[in-house]
């Protein structure tokens, strides 16, 4: 019997699973890494310790599993997006730490940019809003600040990659330095519509191509694993950004499909079919996956809203607030109180992502009185996960024009029932959680297993998606809309912060 390998490296762990043909985890295997915040606002892994902490859990699951790597029939691969990482082609070596998503260090670049009038344009070429999030501005930024960096980088002697690109590199002994269309669309540098690298925003950012990665389709084989990682070679074929591999693994395939992932942020996609949808509420129109279909592996496209701040919020009161000593304790010391006593906590601490994209917005916590404890705190912090989620979700359905009718999830933070019955409560709709929670990783397995001929096509992937648990709205219309008012005068009180 043979199985599908993938790797879901995270924003804070790097994870593999092994899944069997009927899309079951056989095992998986997690080690988290290392934040560093050497300035406030900056963010940074790593590169090196993603790779060896990735390396070490894919030797770990196969032993989990009671497998070698001859019975993998194939890898995908799916990663934290926009993280940006710049190495030297001849040694391998990381000349900088990754600069990660969640940084804000090019958030000056960025205004800069949309007070010169460029917004617009970016906005049409890349179906992105022009903020830090993105990897062109960081790539930019590392050009500008290592000395030798953008000489060395125009002579071909940099690459440039986000997490799939350098594991890749890492996993091909360098033989192999390319992307796919889904993590090539969150660079700011490619157009949405040719699906190449587009000139005039490399112009625009500065950006030499000799840095670049080959964009190859996310479904397909780009590489072989370097024989001396997993004890034999096993075939790279699938890869996409964990957002776009989260919504391929809830076999959202239609378009109108949507689904949300708890993840360190919260990410909600809804699949738009063969041609991209420019969002008039400030989402972002993203490239879903290349492939599987005809040998042209069309590109097909998402809608897409960005929080920045959903699992982390959890961190947040673990390692920040020291309130809770686990993540998992947040449910019931949330629980233990029946509301929030009015307290709101918006968790822009590094600014907030759609639809209101301010990165100068600042975390605030308001509505306290002496009678304010931490559980209530803890309660709010569930609910601002909530409720972000639930702005995203009415600017997607005023975007597509389509009222969705129930939202689909997954991620580490769906598991928590408090915090899905709330999301359920804010939304007015249906919250639907997956038998599968590894949804993300499964994307990844199934768009390799597409590509070698382990799973034959849409229709058997649809069949094998089971629901796990439906949760219900229990608030009135009056309720939903009073809630979400007093939710926006606190997200107010959070904007432009830091401008100064």
């Amino acid at each position: 019997m043979d199985y599908m390998l993938s790797i879901d490296q995270g924003t804070t762990s790097s994870r593999a699973v092994v899944f069997d043909h009927g899309g079951r985890v056989v095992a998986m295997a997690q080690r988290e890494f290392t934040q560093h915040f050497p300035q406030p606002g900056w963010v940074e892994h790593d590169a090196k310790e993603i790779w060896q902490t990735q390396l070490a859990v894919l030797r770990e699951v196969l032993v989990h599993a009671g497998i070698t790597a001859s019975q993998v029939r194939a890898l995908g691969i799916t990663n934290q997006r926009e993280t940006t990482v710049l190495w030297d082609r001849q040694t391998g070596e990381p000349v900088a730490p990754a600069i990660v998503w969640q940084d804000r260090r090019t958030s000056g670049f960025c205004d800069a940019l949309r007070a010169a009038g460029h917004a617009p344009g970016i906005a049409a070429k890349t179906g992105l809003v022009l903020d830090s999030y993105f990897s062109g501005t960081k790539l930019a930024w590392l050009l500008d600040h290592i000395p030798g960096a953008r000489l060395r980088g125009e002579r071909g002697e940099l690459a440039f990659g986000t997490v799939d690109s350098w594991l890749l590199w890492q996993l091909t002994g360098g033989r192999v330095h390319a992307t796919e269309p889904s993590n090539a669309s969150r660079t700011l540098l490619f157009n949405l519509k040719t699906g190449t690298w587009d000139d005039d925003m490399l112009a625009l950012l500065n950006i030499p191509h000799a840095v670049l990665p080959q964009i190859l389709p996310s479904c397909g084989q780009v590489g072989m694993t370097d024989a001396q990682w997993l004890g034999a070679s096993v075939p790279i074929a699938g890869w996409a950004g964990d957002q776009q591999a989260a919504l391929f693994g809830q076999a959202c395939f239609a378009p109108g499909m949507a689904k949300n992932t708890y993840g360190t942020g919260c990410f909600m996609l809804m699949n738009t079919g063969d041609q991209p949808v420019a969002s008039q509420n400030q989402l972002l129109s993203t490239v879903a996956w290349q492939g599987p279909s005809t040998a042209q592996k069309p590109l097909a496209y998402a809608l897409e809203g960005s929080v920045f701040m959903a699992g982390a919020t959890v961190q947040w009161l673990r390692d920040g607030l020291q309130i809770i000593d686990s993540a998992a304790q947040v449910e019931a010391l949330a629980a233990s109180v029946p509301d929030t006593g009015d307290v709101f906590l918006v968790p822009a601490f590094v600014g907030l992502g759609a639809p209101d994209w301010d990165g100068q917005a600042r975390g605030a916590l308001v509505g306290m009185t002496r009678g304010t404890g931490r559980a209530h705190i803890a309660r709010a912090a569930l609910e601002a996960i909530a409720l972000q989620t639930a702005d995203v979700f009415l600017a997607m359905s005023a975007d597509s024009g389509l009222a969705l009718t129930e939202l689909r999830v997954d991620g580490g933070a769906s598991k928590n029932d408090l915090l899905m019955q709330i999301q359920a409560n804010v939304l007015g709709v249906p919250v639907v959680r997956s038998r599968i929670s590894e949804t993300t990783a499964l994307g990844a397995a199934y768009l390799a297993g597409l590509a070698t001929g382990y799973w034959s096509g849409a229709d058997e992937l649809s069949a094998q998606w089971q629901e796990e648990r439906r949760f219900l709205p229990q608030w009135q219309e009056s309720q939903i809309r009073a809630h979400t008012q007093r939710w926006r005068e606190a997200v107010a009180r959070s904007r432009s912060w830091a401008q100064n």
